[in-house]
């Protein structure tokens, strides 16, 4: 996470959380919630980063950490405002499925916020099963998490 590729796409994502959830959070609580998460929990087996580079510039990205023995949490998955409506959150979303599957995962859950309707729309069309009311109005629900059963790993030699 402190890796200076990342650091474009983290300082876009706190100002867009601020622009957001200002008003209910405060000013600057984004930066905190970014940081809420060690570094540690996406290194090694259990985590992952990836970040998609254009002409040398970040343009997406998204991590996943352990969020139990079968479960991937994916966190900040993110487009750079100048690279929107691409296709590249869904590049990034099947990407880190794929390396979930590969590292042993068979689930992923993830939140968003009740401000952000276009990851919603995103993870309900990736397949990802809502952990709430859908009619509900987003504003009074909060957190809205998802889940998703991932594919089981094929195993070398098939």
């Amino acid at each position: 996470m402190h890796d200076p590729r990342v650091r474009p796409l983290l300082d876009e994502l706190a100002v867009e959380y601020d622009t957001r959830y200002g008003d209910r959070l405060g000013r600057g609580a984004a930066a905190e919630e970014l940081n809420r998460y060690p570094a540690s929990e996406f290194e090694g087996q259990g985590g992952a980063l990836l970040v998609i580079q254009e002409r040398g510039q970040s343009v997406a990205g998204g991590a996943f950490r352990r969020y139990d023995a079968d479960t991937a949490e994916f966190k900040r998955i993110w487009t750079h405002s100048e690279h929107r409506r691409r296709g590249l959150a869904r590049l990034v979303l099947a990407e880190l499925e794929a390396l979930a599957t590969r590292r042993g995962y068979r689930r992923v859950y993830l939140t968003t916020g009740p401000r952000q309707p276009e990851a919603k729309h995103l993870y309900l069309a990736a397949g990802y099963e809502a952990q709430f009311d859908l009619e509900q109005d987003p504003e009074l629900i909060g957190s809205l998490a998802f889940v998703k059963k991932l594919p089981a790993p094929v195993s070398p030699g098939r």
